[in-house]
């Protein structure tokens, strides 16, 4: 309790920028420039919600992460092949736990923020939804790094279009 006193008392005494108003703690600032859960449509929140579930299945190892992602799926309005969908999601997260030189920070399926990586993600499958020509290459090997871009440009590709 004294910890997050201590926290906030900090975050209360921050600087004032030159027109006086107060700077947002590091902390604070970092969460808002990070979109939240709410500013995607159906289908990205689906997908995250499946990312997740599948990053905890890698992170625990438990089963249960897998059937939460498979009944999630097949609760959701509109999707007729739920299964494909998870293994796309799968295929996806297994793709860029080899690829990318650290691991990937899922936050847990019920939070409303986003890791960083995970508006990476939903960044990636944006971008593949909108089909322009050589913008998901470029910005899949933003995430992946040169050279690696392939299997990962196919994975988004795949979940994008499910």
């Amino acid at each position: 309790m004294t910890r997050s006193f201590t926290m906030q008392a900090s975050c209360d005494s921050a600087p004032t920028s030159d027109a006086g108003e107060p700077l947002l703690c590091p902390l604070q600032a970092a969460l808002a420039t990070r979109p939240d859960i709410d500013s995607y449509d159906d289908f990205s929140r689906l997908a995250l919600a499946l990312l997740r579930f599948i990053g905890a299945a890698y992170a625990t190892g438990a089963s249960d992460c897998w059937e939460a992602a498979y009944r999630f799926a097949e609760e959701a309005p509109g999707i007729a092949d739920s299964p494909l969908l998870v293994a796309r999601a799968a295929a996806l997260v297994r793709i860029l736990r080899k690829e990318r030189p650290c691991k990937l920070c899922f936050m847990p399926p019920s939070c409303r923020r986003l890791s960083k990586d995970e508006a990476e993600l939903m960044r990636l499958l944006a971008v593949a939804r909108r089909k322009q020509p050589g913008e998901l290459e470029s910005t899949v090997g933003q995430v992946v790094g040169s050279g690696k871009e392939d299997a990962a440009t196919r994975a988004v590709n795949a979940l994008a279009l499910c």
